[in-house]
């Protein structure tokens, strides 16, 4: 904008006051009487005008005494003798024997320094131009001010995303948060409900936050992103019934970040599985199925790290066949498969199994039959994670499986 609007000027002024100048001296060696000068130039919309220089001249801008350059905030600075000067701007790249703008009567005065700005937006500049050039002018006063609330408006919206970030810190510290405000030896119901609390206004402060921003920018689909995520929590958290809400959030970002010109994946992928958590914590397994898939395919860099959240979040669920299905995927497209890691997922698998075909035997009834899937499971966790936080449960689980 500023260059556009720099040609424009040298354009406008042209055709205000262009002088005849002859070839400019060059600039002489301050005397002892020399005072300095400084101020900022301004364009007709009101804002800084960049580059160019400012001349100081005793012969109505016909030559230079001295020159100054503009900088990139619209500032100059320089020194001069003592004497009644012509102050004249000169636009970057404007023609030779043209000017943009002159201030008539400046006095430098040994000693000082004087403030003297170059601006513009002045009535007498502005009742000098065509009225082909106020039109211009008019319109782009109206563009810059659009791009002055659009920057305001990102701002604001910045802030707001950098304070869900740290939320989104305090809710995963809840537990630590938690022992040290109750302090001493709480009861697990005293710091579990402590917990809760601290989710939960951290949700709340997530949800209200987004829920403003989505309203002044509907069209950023990371605001629906994160309002979705502070809905889903508080439904997990608080039993807010949010998930529908969290639904048409999460379908939101993922609409607009589709339609985009140029789509980040990455978000696609967030919201698709979160997507796939609602679903799956409300039973609809192959709507999760699908949402999970979706975000493998937008993200392969998190598709691993997605399989074993939904299979996690199907045993939260204690929905048995979904979670040993969603496990045995996460397992199978693993390119590591002797990862201590995979260790939880080899329990997941197992116990998915272990509730859906465990059987008593019938000629002890003191011993259970296993699938040979859910034995190979179980002891491929104690091969990963032989001192596992499951591991006791799982020994004791196969010394009861009939021989």
């Amino acid at each position: 904008m500023k260059r556009t609007l720099s040609r424009w000027l040298g354009l406008a002024a042209a055709g205000l006051l262009a002088l005849a100048l002859a070839p400019g001296h060059a600039q002489q060696a301050p005397a002892a009487n020399t005072g300095k000068i400084h101020g900022k130039v301004i364009n007709p919309t009101g804002m800084p005008e960049a580059g160019g220089t400012v001349g100081l001249s005793t012969d109505g801008g016909l030559t230079m005494k001295f020159t100054f350059t503009v900088d990139d905030t619209g500032n100059y600075t320089g020194e001069a003798t003592q004497g009644t000067y012509m102050v004249v701007y000169r636009a970057a790249n404007l023609p030779a024997g043209q000017l943009t703008d002159a201030i008539r009567g400046v006095k430098i005065v040994a000693g000082q320094d004087i403030v003297q700005d170059i601006d513009m937006s002045r009535q007498e500049y502005i009742d000098k131009m065509s009225p082909e050039e106020k039109k211009k002018l008019e319109e782009l006063k109206k563009t810059n001010a659009d791009a002055m609330k659009a920057n305001v408006l990102i701002a604001q919206l910045m802030a707001d995303l950098k304070v869900v970030t740290q939320d989104q810190k305090d809710i995963e510290n809840a537990t630590v948060t938690a022992t040290q405000a109750l302090g001493g030896n709480p009861s697990k119901t005293d710091l579990a409900n402590k917990i809760v609390e601290i989710r939960t206004a951290k949700y709340n402060d997530i949800v209200s936050l987004m829920t403003k921003d989505t309203g002044l920018k509907p069209d950023e689909a990371l605001l629906w992103f994160e309002l979705g995520r502070g809905q889903a929590g508080l439904d997990k958290q608080a039993g807010l019934k949010q998930y529908d809400d969290a639904i048409a959030s999460y379908k939101k970002a993922i609409d607009l970040e589709t339609a985009a010109k140029k789509p980040r994946m990455p978000v696609i992928g967030e919201a698709q599985a979160g997507l796939g958590e609602v679903y799956a914590r409300i039973g609809q397994v192959p709507e999760a199925n699908a949402a999970f898939d979706a975000a493998a395919k937008a993200d392969p860099a998190n598709a691993l790290l997605n399989l074993r959240n939904q299979a996690i979040i199907f045993f939260q669920e204690n929905n048995s066949a979904a979670m040993a299905a969603a496990a045995d995927e996460a397992i199978k497209a693993d390119p590591s498969p002797n990862d201590p890691s995979l260790a939880i997922l080899y329990y997941i698998k197992g116990q998915g199994l272990l509730q859906q075909f465990a059987a008593p035997d019938p000629k002890d009834p003191r011993k259970i039959v296993l699938t040979p899937e859910t034995i190979a499971a179980y002891q491929k966790y104690l091969q990963l994670a032989p001192h596992g936080q499951f591991s006791a449960d799982v020994t004791g689980i196969l010394q009861q499986a009939a021989k």
